[in-house]
């Protein structure tokens, strides 16, 4: 867990949202929930191939890469290419 306060206060602000739906038909609360499960995964695996492109651009080697996001340098090489194949910003190319 995290100790930084900025993480801190994202967890207060979706246990908010999620507390809010527990007064919901349980198909409603169960759509939403998995609406924000989407999104959340949508906005962090883009800030994640960012954050990782711009390691790479730094000069970061794929394995220190994968070694700070728990992921093996070939996950992390996979990512970066698609990330490129979709037009964004991924660094050099490996």
């Amino acid at each position: 867990m995290s100790d930084d306060p900025t993480i801190g206060f994202l967890k207060a602000d979706v246990a908010r949202f999620c507390a809010v739906l527990e007064e919901l038909a349980p198909a409603i609360r169960l759509r939403l929930l998995v609406e924000l499960r989407a999104a959340l995964n949508e906005v962090t695996d883009a800030a994640l191939d960012e954050g990782m492109a711009a390691a790479k651009a730094e000069g970061w080697g794929l394995r220190q890469i994968g070694d700070q996001v728990g992921l093996s340098h070939e996950k992390v090489r996979y990512r970066l290419a698609q990330a490129t194949g979709r037009g964004e910003p991924a660094g050099e190319p490996c």
